[in-house]
């Protein structure tokens, strides 16, 4: 019964208290007057976030938007960049393949004429 016992009764207190924790979010859930108090906290909430960016652009600041807009071209710009650098090393390699080819044919030419 030490540890069987204790085991029995956490799990019962456990599933009690889940179960009371349901009933209550569903009670929560159900009662008109929790919506609409949800229902004004959110506009609310995005009433201010508004307020903030508007205050933030009247200040010529960026916003959170902003920066995340600024970092996502940036990230763009910069994988076409790696672009561009991988083709200008093959370029360079196929350049400096063709030298050494332009380079060990003209001896033999020279000696043929």
């Amino acid at each position: 019964m030490d540890e069987g016992g204790g085991e029995g009764i956490r799990d019962r207190i456990s599933s009690r208290g889940e179960g009371t924790l349901g009933e209550l979010a569903q009670l929560l859930v159900d009662n008109p007057w929790m919506n609409q108090a949800l229902q004004v906290a959110f506009g609310a909430r995005d009433r201010a976030s508004q307020a903030g960016a508007s205050a933030m652009r009247n200040l010529n600041m960026p916003t959170g938007n902003d920066v995340d807009r600024l970092a996502r071209r940036l990230r763009a710009v910069s994988e076409r960049l790696e672009a561009v650098e991988d083709t200008l090393d093959r370029l360079t390699k196929e350049l400096a393949a063709l030298q050494r080819e332009r380079g060990a044919s003209k001896p033999g030419a020279s000696s043929q004429g």
